[in-house]
């Protein structure tokens, strides 16, 4: 499945693309349940199928078959006593799949070819840093480009999103703990973030870190070794890799971070971006306002943002 998060008349709700249609699972499997003529629907499909991802991942595996259920109802049914089950892609706003991730935990150093360019060595552990809920924008928002600094820069990053509580996980069993894939532009403030040894205060600034177009889930996206990378900044690529070229693997980083910390449904881990940054560029190729940004994944999609400047950090001019 393709799972988006979408807004429609102000109200985010969780739903699964089907062709260029979106299918709202909660009230798909509300009305379903209905049709079978059971009570309290509503409390049922907030039970199982919540309106919301982070709800929605923590069902695990039984909301994902019932979802499975609801898509294929709705797109039977379509409209139930004036309830649309159904919407036309282009009707309704996409947004950041993951809008606010428990953890979101990056892995900095992770493909060679970046750590070569940053003049670095390869690491024993992952290098691990975090960003935070607050810099979590959508596909059809743009990346504020706050007067703090002139130095922004892209990071195109495969990340992938947990669907069960992970704890001391082996790498054997981790991509059972994977709920699916999306793409997120690690956005990043390079004088800031080398203000000091930690990264943290150029990681975190406000909507730093575009996220999506989707989540593809697992039965859909099996083996996340293998998959193309691309960025381009107004068409000229910047950086091309595969997640092959990664340094630690998906189940390598599942084992390694819930043997520190119990991962939850809806953290979303970024894996590292690949060689091609702008800092690293001679001379140094920074974002300026009005460029697009795009991030192509394969076997994902496209995730795409133009630059905005603000007038001051969440305040758009």
């Amino acid at each position: 499945m393709k799972l988006i998060t979408f807004a429609r008349e102000g109200v985010s709700r969780v739903g699964a693309i089907v062709d260029n249609e979106v299918v709202d699972l909660n009230l798909a499997y509300q009305v379903l349940v209905e049709s079978e003529g059971k009570l309290r629907a509503p409390k049922i499909a907030e039970a199982f199928v919540p309106a919301d991802m982070n709800g929605f991942l923590q069902g695990g595996k039984e909301s994902m078959e019932l979802a499975k259920n609801a898509i294929a109802f709705a797109l039977n049914t379509r409209e139930d006593k004036g309830r649309k089950l159904v919407f036309a892609l282009n009707d309704v706003k996409v947004e950041a799949p993951v809008p606010q991730p428990g953890k979101m935990i990056c892995v900095g150093h992770n493909y060679r070819e970046h750590i070569m360019e940053m003049k670095r060595e390869i690491p024993p552990f992952p290098v691990v840093f975090a960003k935070f809920a607050n810099t979590v924008v959508g596909p059809q928002d743009d990346i504020p480009f706050s007067p703090i600094s002139e130095q922004l820069d892209y990071e195109a990053e495969f990340a992938f999103v947990i669907g069960k509580r992970a704890r001391n996980v082996s790498q054997e069993d981790a991509l059972d703990y994977v709920a699916g894939y999306t793409i997120v532009n690690d956005v990043t403030y390079r004088d800031i973030q080398r203000r000091t040894i930690q990264w943290l205060q150029g990681k975190t600034v406000e909507g730093s870190a575009p996220m999506g177009p989707w989540l593809v889930t697992t039965d859909e996206l099996t083996d996340p070794s293998g998959l193309e990378v691309v960025l381009t900044v107004n068409g000229e690529e910047r950086q091309h890799t595969n997640t092959a070229n990664l340094v630690f693997s998906v189940q390598y980083l599942v084992e390694f971070l819930s043997n520190l910390m119990t991962l939850e449904p809806g953290d979303v881990i970024l894996t590292g971006t690949p060689g091609g940054v702008g800092v690293a560029m001679n001379p140094p190729a920074f974002l300026k306002d009005g460029d697009i940004v795009k991030i192509a994944i394969d076997k994902i999609g496209a995730l795409e943002n133009k630059v905005k400047k603000v007038a001051e950090v969440g305040v758009t001019l």
